[in-house]
């Protein structure tokens, strides 16, 4: 079995549940993929470590880091970083808050992030792009270069076109074609 394989099964075994959801982007869906059961498991954080990494190697990105809006981005960003160690290319991870916390250093952005750093913006599920667009405008506010967005999963819905709009290209792990998942 391959490991992209082996992520696809994951994700389907822990993260697609079947029912009537209202989606972050007010989209309804007969599925829901809680893609953090998966992110946050050891196997899925190896898995998704190794493919992330590959992926951006291939987009032939460069960044300093890897993050993106908290939390469903987190374990995705930690993984790719830990797969990074010791190799030429090595990345940090950094998450970007949805709210600017009102005491301490009041940062949009934890971790390891300084303005002029290259980065890659990740994303566990790719549906309208919201999430995406909202941490790319953080990190470009905050003085960083965003040299694209990597997903776990494309929901196939519109999310990818709309930050491709913005001029930022998408690269995802999965789609929910791949998983066999159609809405209805």
């Amino acid at each position: 079995m391959t490991e992209q394989t082996a992520l696809e099964q994951l994700l389907l075994a822990r993260s697609v549940q079947r029912g009537e959801f209202i989606l972050a982007s007010g989209q309804r869906s007969s599925y829901y993929i809680d893609c953090r059961i998966t992110t946050m498991s050891a196997q899925g954080l190896r898995l998704i470590g190794q493919a992330g990494l590959q992926a951006i190697e291939q987009s032939g990105w460069h960044p300093n880091g890897v993050g993106g809006l908290t939390m469903g981005a987190d374990p995705v960003a930690y993984a790719i970083a830990a797969a990074s160690f010791g190799r030429a290319g090595q990345m940090d991870a950094f998450s970007v808050r949805k709210d600017v916390k009102q005491h301490g250093t009041r940062r949009a952005i934890e971790g390891n992030f300084r303005p002029g750093d290259s980065v890659v913006v990740v994303e566990d599920v790719i549906t309208s792009g919201g999430s995406a667009l909202q941490a790319i405008d953080i990190l470009e506010a905050s003085g960083g270069h965003v040299l694209g967005v990597l997903a776990v999963v494309d929901r196939e819905q519109g999310g990818r076109e709309r930050i491709e709009a913005g001029g930022h290209q998408v690269v995802s792990l999965t789609t929910t074609s791949r998983l066999g998942l159609t809405n209805g």
